[in-house]
């Protein structure tokens, strides 16, 4: 095996086509996409390619061919040269080397094993390999063989499941081929071998933490398919993912940890993930500063889990709010993109809880989150993360001051120019808190702000016109001049209309509240009226959502007082459905809905309406409510209805009188 071997004598195939640039795979990322289109390829001449290529080819051609020995000979020799060279790669791919490798696999002799193993593992790192070993079939063969007794050759296969696995269709075939399961075998290592530190660990007890940081490895690349999540969680994983959790080898943690990080995803996982005490275990590997990845985990975690109310007291509990706001203050921290995101979605999430909102006050939180809005270059997640962070603190007054006084409102007004979705989310629901503070709302009306808002209402996003609308019911309320303002938007009040024919319930609702507070004034209500607000509200009526119901009522309240609406409204058939309003056990939906029936009894034929639906029992029951509007809404519709009977009483005793003249008058 001289490396003067002529190449006449190999006579391999040409080499296909290099690319130019090299491309890098990281560790943590899914796989690296490469277009043909879009590089530059030469063909490499033969007389430029180096010795070592042909060398390669000559022991894969010895293993093709030679016995037992020799192709265990030349399996070593292969691990010599550095296989993450193109060009040496290519040289095994060309002449047929991964199907020889991957043969290899099915032979009983473990040092063939071994030898394929090293060099798959280390040739999977290319994702074009991962692909032809996917397409080879050699999934099935890396499953059968974790089944092996052999420690070192699980830990070999565990790597190159984790290389591999980092492609959809390899993710798929583990499942397949039942290799879940087998993993999660894998990582069932005793506490003894995790919390000892490595100096003190026998041979066998190093070989068992080498094995479940494979395993987690495996397990981290094939948990990025929601069913293999699926499949984890049956498989009986979280258990012994919350021991390898507790190690203090952190080789072992980091894909614990981004294996739990991907897994909360699933609903279920975060309720385990709970149940099972990982949050303290998480929280207590976030202040690790020496190892970001591990700490940005750790934070997607939170993120993903602190949707729920004892999760985020857990997170409290723990001490996590500390570390999370000193990484969105600390400068390098901030550097990392990825970990900033994943920092500020923890703080949104469990800011979510009033008792952390004090905590992360202490902290000056928001100061800090002001800061980083601050940085228009920052990542829209980071953006969008922090702003939703800010919506949930600033629904406390002092917060208000805070934000205001940090110089944070002309930041917000100037991400309403962004693009980005789950950012315009977020930003109108912290100007609806801040709108309710004079002060704050008279910098958005200097920035026009409140223009800003309503063009999100063109936006395709339902989420996002939702909060643009509510944000709009106390910007309009706490203008100075909300009437004239609202005129000022050309086509504005034509869109609102027009948004009453969404299938989206939290856009109705929310549009409904912003009409019941735009048509205060007459003018505008005007307009709204001849763009056929009425019908539109009328066609909603028959809805059963509460949230809808109670701010529709709203709406027809205020609708009615303009014109000929008020009659409208009854002839399209809008009263009985009110009146059924009044049975639900919301008093926010008995409010409105009172306030309606007293605005729509002021028509006589309204009136008769409701006394046919039943509304009398309902109005005698609530105008005792010790709600002052709805007492107040409630008697004055019993007192219209009243008031139209007596009228048809006194007309109806006034004709019977005339009546009885007349027959007397004609007696005589």
């Amino acid at each position: 095996m001289s490396d003067n071997s002529s190449e006449s004598e190999v006579r391999p195939p040409g080499p296909r086509e290099v690319l130019v640039e090299e491309h890098s795979d990281s560790e943590d990322s899914t796989i690296a996409s490469t277009s043909s289109d879009e590089e530059e390829r030469r063909e490499i001449p033969k007389s430029e390619i180096p010795a070592e290529y042909w060398h390669i080819q000559k022991l894969v051609k010895y293993m093709k061919t030679g016995n037992q020995t020799a192709t265990v000979v030349a399996l070593c020799c292969l691990k010599d040269h550095d296989l993450k060279t193109e060009i040496n790669q290519l040289a095994i791919q060309d002449i047929g080397g991964l199907e020889v490798l991957i043969n290899l696999l099915e032979t009983k002799d473990l040092k063939c094993k071994l030898g394929a193993l090293t060099v798959l593992t280390e040739l999977t790192e290319n994702p074009e390999i991962r692909k032809c070993i996917a397409d080879l079939g050699a999934i099935d063969l890396l499953v059968k063989n974790l089944s092996d007794p052999a420690r070192d050759l699980q830990i070999l296969v565990g790597e190159t499941i984790y290389n591999v696995a980092q492609i959809r269709k390899a993710r798929k075939q583990v499942r397949k081929y039942d290799g879940i399961p087998k993993l999660i075998d894998l990582l069932d290592v005793s506490e003894h071998c995790l919390i000892t530190p490595w100096s003190e660990l026998s041979e066998d007890d190093m070989e068992f933490v080498h094995i479940a940081k494979a395993a987690a490895r495996a397990l981290w690349a094939v948990s990025q398919s929601r069913k293999n999540v699926n499949v984890m969680m049956k498989s009986g994983s979280v258990p012994l993912l919350a021991r390898l959790l507790r190690s203090i080898h952190i080789d072992v943690v980091i894909p614990t940890v981004g294996t739990i990080s991907q897994c909360a995803n699933n609903p279920h996982y975060q309720l385990a993930i709970e149940t099972e005490g990982m949050i303290k275990d998480i929280v207590r590997h976030l202040s690790a500063a020496e190892y970001p990845q591990l700490r940005r985990y750790c934070a997607e975690t939170i993120f993903k889990c602190a949707e729920n109310p004892l999760t985020r007291d857990q997170v409290r509990e723990a001490g996590g709010l500390d570390p999370l706001v000193a990484m969105a203050r600390d400068p390098k921290a901030r550097a990392d993109k990825p970990l900033l995101a994943a920092v500020t979605g923890a703080i949104w999430k469990c800011a979510i809880s009033p008792e952390n909102v004090v905590r992360l006050d202490q902290l000056k939180a928001v100061q800090t989150l002001v800061g980083i809005i601050g940085n228009v270059e920052e990542a829209s997640t980071v953006l969008g993360n922090s702003v939703g962070a800010l919506s949930e603190c600033v629904k406390f007054e002092h917060n208000r001051h805070i934000l205001r006084g940090s110089g944070g409102i002309p930041h917000l007004v100037n991400l309403l120019n962004f693009v980005f979705p789950p950012l315009l989310e977020n930003v109108p629901k912290v100007l609806k808190e801040c709108a309710e503070d004079d002060e704050s709302m008279r910098i958005i009306e200097e920035l026009d702000g409140v223009r800003l808002i309503w063009s999100l209402l063109k936006n395709s996003n339902p989420k996002v016109i939702a909060n643009a609308a509510w944000s709009l019911v106390p910007c309009v309320r706490n203008a100075l001049d909300s009437g004239e303002m609202v005129r000022c938007f050309v086509g504005g009040l034509e869109l609102i209309v027009t948004l009453l024919k969404s299938t989206d319930n939290l856009v109705l609702g929310a549009v409904c509240a912003a009409i019941s507070e735009v048509a205060k004034d007459k003018e505008n209500l005007g307009v709204m009226s001849d763009h056929g607000v009425v019908p539109l509200l009328v066609n909603l009526v028959n809805t059963k959502d509460e949230m809808l119901r109670e701010n529709l009522a709203s709406a027809i309240a205020y609708c009615s007082t303009w014109g000929s609406n008020n009659k409208q409204f009854g002839r399209l058939g809008a009263i009985t459905p009110l009146v059924s309003y009044m049975a639900s056990r919301n008093p926010n939906v008995h409010r409105t809905t009172a306030l309606a029936l007293y605005y729509l009894s002021k028509n006589p034929f309204n009136c008769i309406t409701m006394h046919e639906s039943g509304v009398v029992p309902f109005l005698l029951k609530t105008v005792g409510s010790t709600d002052e509007k709805l007492q107040e809404a409630s008697a004055g519709c019993l007192g219209n209805i009243r008031r139209l009977a007596l009228e048809a009483e006194t007309y109806h005793l006034i004709t019977r009188g005339e009546k009885k003249e007349e027959s007397s008058d004609e007696f005589d």
